[in-house]
């Protein structure tokens, strides 16, 4: 593999910006100071006073492949991903068929290792019957288990409390759940069927529904007792997409991240949108859990600053403009996302809501102790080089145009943000520069140091 030297950079790193030289060689970062030699290398990357920056972790995508290819794939998704900076990803398995047996895990790593742009693990589904194949998993080389309690695609809700009970006593890994309650949600929904009927449209049925159905109380309920099933057996649980303000209070700030057994993160759409955006957006930003009213965006945000929530991700579920068309009860639920967290974060950046040392630790850092990752997510010598550089005065207006998923849309359709992503390197490869992708294959499975 070539050498890389990155010159003149200003990087973004363990809670400090530097001035410095990287070198890359053989995947890895070889060496971290100014004034390095170009002698040998193959490629010289002058960042020019841009701020280089270690590659974002999404620790929760949905990425559709298989069977669901005609909304996304691996290939198409990691490669809008790569272009927002996006150098690694953690997929979940609610694809079709769901990924329940360690044989159709299998084959999910056998389509990434021929097509994914970026790095890349997968969750193993559970479901309440499949506990024997959950306990067979691999802890060194899958990021965790995935448990829907709250409806989901085919065969994955998992409300029997006592498989829910022998999932987290027994688990030798980390448990990510999507914590919704089903039966709350069921009772809304045909509370809100029976006096809306079957024509609710896509605008104002969502404002009006989405959060309503999808309330406060079921996301409390069920992440409480996610909380409470991990306290009681010890387990390594991670709650996904916290987004109400009501369940902030279960989730502990007092100790180290490398410490906590309970961990939690929030979505950049849960801080980004609220409910006043539903009559402009619609069911493009439907999504579960749903995204609500607009002081729980603010103590999302107040939540992510002083560590009660850990991480920062995507939950990137792309959809085809058709089915998200459709009236309210038919609408599919997920928006994409993986293109843009690091522009939407940059702008906080800008309006000094966070600081770039804080953005990188929730995007980049606390992903990478989170689940353990074995040399990643930290720019240092020995480390896979996984790099991202920004230049934070030039800005990017979202387009039909630049949009990559393959689902051809966005809900940031005319935002223009004030910074872009100029290169990305990832496992040492450099793979996209200035809008151009470099190479078509770069990322490499995810070990994990448990």
């Amino acid at each position: 593999m070539s050498k890389i030297l990155i010159r003149n950079a200003r990087l973004v790193n363990e809670g400090r910006i530097i001035e410095t030289d990287v070198l890359i060689e053989n995947g890895f970062i070889a060496q971290l100071k100014s004034g390095l030699s170009d002698v040998g290398v193959s490629q010289v990357i002058d960042a020019d006073g841009q701020y280089l920056l270690p590659g974002v972790i999404d620790d929760q995508v949905h990425f559709r492949e298989p069977g669901l290819t005609h909304k996304a794939t691996i290939y198409s998704e990691s490669r809008a991903g790569v272009a927002g900076g996006v150098t690694t990803f953690m997929e979940m398995p609610n694809t079709v068929p769901n990924a329940l047996t360690q044989e159709l895990l299998t084959d999910k790593y056998a389509i990434a290792d021929k097509t994914a742009l970026a790095n890349y693990s997968f969750f193993m589904g559970a479901s309440n019957n499949n506990l024997d194949e959950v306990l067979r998993t691999d802890i060194r080389n899958v990021c965790g288990i995935k448990v829907f309690m709250g409806s989901s695609t085919g065969n994955m809700l998992v409300d029997n409390e006592s498989v829910l009970d022998s999932l987290f006593r027994q688990s030798p890994m980390l448990i990510a759940t999507h914590c919704e309650d089903e039966a709350t949600i069921r009772a809304n929904t045909e509370r809100y069927r029976a006096e809306y009927g079957d024509s609710a449209g896509p605008r104002m049925a969502t404002a009006e529904l989405h959060p309503l159905i999808r309330n406060e109380e079921a996301c409390l309920k069920s992440s409480s007792m996610a909380v409470e099933l991990a306290r009681r057996h010890n387990t390594r649980l991670h709650i996904l997409h916290i987004s109400t303000a009501d369940e902030l209070a279960l989730f502990d700030n007092t100790i180290p991240l490398t410490e906590k057994r309970i961990t939690a993160e929030v979505c950049v759409h849960h801080l980004w949108f609220d409910s006043t955006d539903y009559d402009r957006l619609g069911n493009q930003i439907k999504c579960n859990p749903a995204i609500k009213a607009p002081h729980h965006k603010a103590a999302l945000l107040e939540a992510l600053l002083d560590d009660r929530l850990d991480i920062i991700a995507t939950d990137h579920a792309p959809h085809t403009w058709g089915e998200k068309q459709q009236n309210y009860w038919q609408a599919p639920s997920g928006l994409p996302l993986v293109q843009h967290p690091l522009l939407l974060m940059l702008e906080f950046v800008k309006q000094e809501k966070l600081t770039l040392e804080t953005m990188v630790r929730k995007m980049s850092h606390a992903p990478a102790d989170c689940f353990q990752i074995d040399r990643r997510g930290y720019v240092r010598e020995g480390y896979w080089a996984d790099l991202v550089l920004v230049d934070m005065n030039q800005p990017t207006s979202v387009s039909k145009q630049n949009i990559l998923y393959q689902c051809g849309w966005s809900p940031l359709e005319g935002n223009t943000f004030g910074s872009t992503v100029t290169h990305t390197v990832v496992s040492g490869e450099l793979v996209f520069q200035k809008g151009r992708f470099l190479a078509e294959r770069a990322g490499k499975r995810l070990q994990f140091n448990r």
